[in-house]
């Protein structure tokens, strides 16, 4: 299966030039993984996921701060005391200004997370969350891979359909020609000339819609890429091949969602969940922290020699807290915590069975395809010979020109229908390699 390779890096596709390029679909899917945004962005989201895990870390680290507290006391502040301090006792309060008029504090504090059942937890989340951002990554590079595969199919549908109206409009303009000289010869009537120059003008025009529908598609294809519009690309892929490899069809699959990323986002999901409940859980612990701190005062009158007079001070210590009574809060924290558990895993199974449900109508819908593809081809290798039989009559005098007309409407009805069966096949051949699991990037 094209869809079933790995992901590289380096597009292996033939570059002829800064912009011009030549890709298979393996090629256009790699080129798409490093250039188009959305998988981009899920990198940039990866990397947050991996510096949100580290700075988690961090608060349980030691936790240094270091501070410096200047002033300069304009007026010095006022204490009263009580006048029985004087000699001789007095009733009077005595103002008296205590301190100096330049003062400074420099200090340096440690702190350190002993135990916080809480951050615990949050190591083990971080690391799931982690976990999530590189899951949700993969699902953008399996989305970007089907897109860019849908893409590149209708790109070769519509240059198949372009070329089954060139080899129409060849045959066509020979039959006009051919007609047109029967008329000059007096064998046909104008009528049978102005009957196939209506075909002609009609299938033109419809030549000029299918290219620029071509045009559209392979845009739309260099977008779902992030390859730049004005660059030139051509698909190297046939549909001859596509058609020719093997899709893997079970008759019942209910494993299928193992290989879904949708249900692994939801396993990673319901981590979270379990992770949330026991930090719920936790909140009934307490917290201990210790710490240690240092620090020197300088006390003076005069600014210049301020720091001859300094005092030191140390200490450590610990503190503990413990919230013994929140008014029931964190009971119908915990509980609600459950109660999600539960609604996440009432998604796994309902997320099972629609896989599988999934799975199954699209193999259906694939065999339908697959048969209507072939009728289709056996209709349009029919509408051809009966077109090539009713010229031969018309030429030998035994036809009419409105035979010969019919058939050619006949054959451009069945060209159509066969181009439309073949988009149906290939893309209900993507939906099924996805509903499958087996898009993995």
């Amino acid at each position: 299966m094209v869809l079933l390779a790995s992901f590289h890096v380096v597009v292996k596709g033939q570059e002829t030039g800064s912009l011009n390029y030549k890709l298979s679909l393996k090629a256009a899917i790699d080129y798409a993984l490093t250039h188009q945004t959305d998988v981009l962005n899920a990198v940039v989201d990866e990397e947050m996921a991996r510096n949100k895990v580290k700075e988690t870390v961090g608060i349980g680290l030691p936790q240094v701060s270091a501070s410096y507290n200047f002033q300069d006391f304009l007026k010095l502040p006022t204490t009263l005391l009580p006048g029985e301090f004087s000699n001789p006792p007095s009733d009077t309060p005595i103002p008296v200004k205590f301190g100096t008029k330049f003062n400074s504090t420099a200090g340096i504090e440690l702190s350190q997370l002993i135990f916080d059942g809480s951050y615990i937890v949050g190591l083990q989340a971080s690391k799931t969350y982690k976990e999530l951002s590189v899951r949700n990554s993969r699902r953008t590079r399996i989305e970007t891979a089907t897109a860019v595969t849908k893409a590149y199919y209708s790109v070769l549908v519509i240059a198949e359909q372009l070329d089954l109206i060139d080899a129409n409009l060849t045959q066509l303009s020979k039959s006009l020609n051919d007609t047109e000289a029967l008329f000059k010869n007096g064998f046909a009537e104008k009528i049978d000339v102005d009957r196939l120059q209506v075909l002609k003008n009609n299938l033109e025009t419809e030549r000029e819609n299918v290219t620029r529908l071509l045009e559209l598609n392979i845009n739309m294809l260099k977008f779902q890429m992030g390859m730049p519009i004005q660059a030139e690309l051509t698909l190297t892929d046939q549909i001859k091949d596509i058609r020719a490899e093997q899709v893997a069809l079970a008759v019942a699959d209910t494993t299928a969602y193992k290989g879904r990323i949708e249900y692994a986002l939801l396993e990673t999901q319901q981590k979270l969940n379990e992770l949330d409940f026991k930090r719920q859980k936790s909140t009934f612990l307490p917290t201990l922290r210790g710490f240690a701190s240092a620090s020197k005062n300088f006390q003076s009158d005069e600014f210049s020699r301020h720091f001859d007079n300094r005092f030191p001070t140390s200490v450590i210590g610990f503190t503990l807290s413990w919230n013994l009574i929140n008014g029931g809060q964190r009971i119908y924290q915990m509980r609600n915590a459950k109660l999600t558990i539960k609604k996440t895993e009432n998604d796994m199974l309902n997320l099972k069975n629609g896989i599988a449900q999934e799975v199954s109508a699209n193999q259906k819908l694939y065999l339908n395809s697959k048969r209507s593809v072939e009728n289709q081809e056996r209709n349009l290798a029919l509408a051809k010979e009966i077109l090539r039989v009713t010229r031969i009559k018309y030429e030998q005098g035994v036809g009419s020109s409105l035979e010969v007309t019919t058939a050619e409407t006949s054959l451009k009805e069945a060209q159509n229908n066969y181009i439309k069966a073949l988009y149906d096949l290939l893309i209900t051949k993507v939906d099924l390699d996805k509903a499958a699991g087996r898009i993995n990037y």
